[in-house]
């Protein structure tokens, strides 16, 4: 037997597809209703929280504390430093993470649970201007908001009209608004968000360098154009690597010596073996500089259909090897 339900009813997989889509015309309609209410009391919000010079702390009970944790973690990576505050903890202790500078942001359909009302007053002692985002306009906490944002819905997707659906739908859409908002008008740019998602796929293309996955040292074989090929074949072995790069006196790349290279010229030439690289290396070969994002390394490595590439830096000096493999295993697709 299954909580609560003492027998399974009967339905039709028409009536599932039904249900589903009557749920989301509900959410979908109440989020559209917000854009009428985006008025100057959102201004108001956006300037108030762009201005402040602390974090902002945002809270909330059951669902709508699951709304404002995910609002804190949105201001968070979008360039405003904000933390989530348990409303029965926070008066427990946790109150002391909260300063005067700071701006509370308050979830609270009803605008009366009991645990935010006993929150309120000592968010305002301690001197935190607070936004509230609450479905009621003559609530508890909407009469001691600063700034009152409206998240009124008609009704509740839930079948019973009880179960927070629609409500924390509108809370979502309206806070997530409010992140946006502050993320234009503070200017965060993409390189500011790959700041604070280096594991993100998005952190590693903007963030990461040649210099950063490149191969050098042992792993990157340089030699001199008058090397025996036997000699670089292994070089290349030993530094595990698909290929060795050719320079001159003064280090600056004069050729690449690769494995398309050594099959290219076998049939051609049996003694390759005996014969000094520069006989049989790429010459002017295609670089990259060590300086570059790898993404835009990557990109020259699928343009020219090529696995590695030579790596150099401003003044024309051979500093790495850069390997297809690497890039792959650093993220770089």
């Amino acid at each position: 037997m299954r909580r609560g339900i003492k027998k399974i009813p009967k339905y039709k997989k028409e009536e599932i597809i039904k249900w589903a889509k009557e749920a989301i015309d509900i959410e979908a309609k109440a989020a559209l209703e917000l854009k009428v209410r985006i008025r100057d009391e959102f201004v108001r919000a956006v300037e108030l929280v762009a201005k402040s010079k602390g974090k902002v702390v945002s809270t909330g009970m059951g669902k709508a504390g699951i709304i404002a944790q995910k609002f804190s973690a949105t201001l968070s990576s979008t360039g405003t430093p904000s933390i989530w505050l348990h409303p029965a903890e926070a008066v427990h202790g946790d109150l002391g993470r909260v300063s005067s500078e700071d701006v509370a942001v308050v979830f609270s359909y009803s605008g009366e649970t009991d645990e935010i009302k006993a929150l309120l007053p000592f968010l305002k002692k301690i001197g935190s201007e607070i936004i509230a985002i609450c479905g009621e306009r003559k609530s508890f906490l909407a009469q001691y908001a600063d700034i009152f944002l409206n998240a009124e819905i008609e009704r509740e997707a839930c079948a019973l009209g009880l179960a927070p659906t629609t409500s924390t739908t509108v809370m979502l859409v309206l806070s997530d608004s409010l992140a946006i908002c502050l993320q234009r008008v503070k200017g965060f740019r993409e390189k500011d968000f790959a700041l604070f998602h280096p594991q993100g796929s998005l952190g590693r293309k903007l963030i990461l360098k040649v210099s950063d996955v490149m191969r050098k040292g042992k792993r990157n074989p340089l030699v001199s154009e008058d090397k025996k090929v036997s000699e670089v074949l292994l070089l290349i072995t030993q530094a595990r690597a698909g290929a060795a790069v050719i320079v001159d006196k003064k280090q600056h790349l004069a050729g690449i010596f690769t494995d398309g290279d050594l099959r290219r010229h076998l049939e051609k030439t049996p003694d390759i073996l005996s014969l000094k690289v520069e006989k049989v290396m790429t010459k002017n070969p295609i670089a990259v500089g060590d300086y570059m994002l790898a993404e835009e390394a990557m990109r020259i490595l699928q343009q020219h259909r090529i696995d590695e590439v030579p790596v150099i830096d401003k003044k024309g000096k051979v500093v790495g090897l850069l390997d297809v493999q690497d890039l792959l295993k650093a993220g770089i697709v």
